[in-house]
């Protein structure tokens, strides 16, 4: 066989034109189930990180593993090579929170059933997995009908503390509850999930902080806009 037949044979296989349509299917299937999948996470999801902006992977996740996975599902060489080659790749990906985790085993779950042609399936299964966060969400009461997420960092745990901090969030009218406290030997750092009615709150918040530790830094977020 000559060289021009092997590159030809490489890049061009007659046999897989039979496949093609069905990949072609699962591959908008995987796109339209991934952006339903980031609908969800934007509306139903907990996590203080910005929500549109990591639901915006869901969708070239889904579509790339059900790529790979019509790929080498009918070939097993293929499948060995895709498992040491995955072998040799470290993910360093910053997953924060749980929640953000599952979300993204959701998205490689559709990937994967519609790369294996189990559309049905993967389609009944995430529809029932969404409807039972839509549940969850109905029934979960929040602790305050809170708007922003404040986070506090401060260099120096020993001269702040959680109730310091809640302390000067009343007094500035604001109703608070902790979402989360990280607290070392050489920085604190503390998530809240606040109500404000005014703008001014927000400032006044932070000059009480400052009148404690004037290094203290604080960032907020927008909980409706995550």
């Amino acid at each position: 066989m000559d060289l021009k037949q092997t590159l030809t044979d490489s890049f061009w296989n007659p046999a897989a034109l039979d496949s093609l349509p069905e990949v072609v299917v699962g591959l908008l299937a995987a796109a339209l189930l991934a952006w339903l999948l980031a609908r969800a996470y934007i509306r139903f999801g907990s996590s203080m990180s910005n929500r549109r902006e990591f639901a915006h992977n869901f969708l070239p996740l889904a579509v790339t593993t059900t790529l790979i996975i019509s790929i080498v599902k009918s070939s097993l060489a293929l499948s060995l090579g895709l498992v040491g080659a995955l072998s040799i790749v470290r993910f360093r990906a910053a997953i924060k929170e749980p929640e953000e985790l599952a979300f993204l085993f959701l998205a490689i779950a559709i990937g994967l059933g519609m790369g294996a042609g189990q559309g049905l399936i993967t389609t009944v299964a995430l529809v029932v997995i969404l409807a039972m966060m839509a549940v969850r969400d109905l029934r979960r009461k929040p602790i305050v009908d809170a708007n922003l997420f404040l986070t506090i960092t401060h260099p120096a745990p020993q001269d702040l503390s959680a109730v310091q901090i809640l302390e000067e969030l009343t007094k500035a009218g604001m109703k608070a509850s902790v979402r989360r406290f990280d607290e070392g030997p050489h920085r604190l750092c503390a998530s809240y999930q606040v109500k404000m009615d005014r703008p001014e709150q927000l400032q006044e918040a932070a000059v009480g902080l400052r009148a404690r530790c004037a290094d203290i830094e604080i960032s907020c977020l927008d909980e409706q806009n995550a």
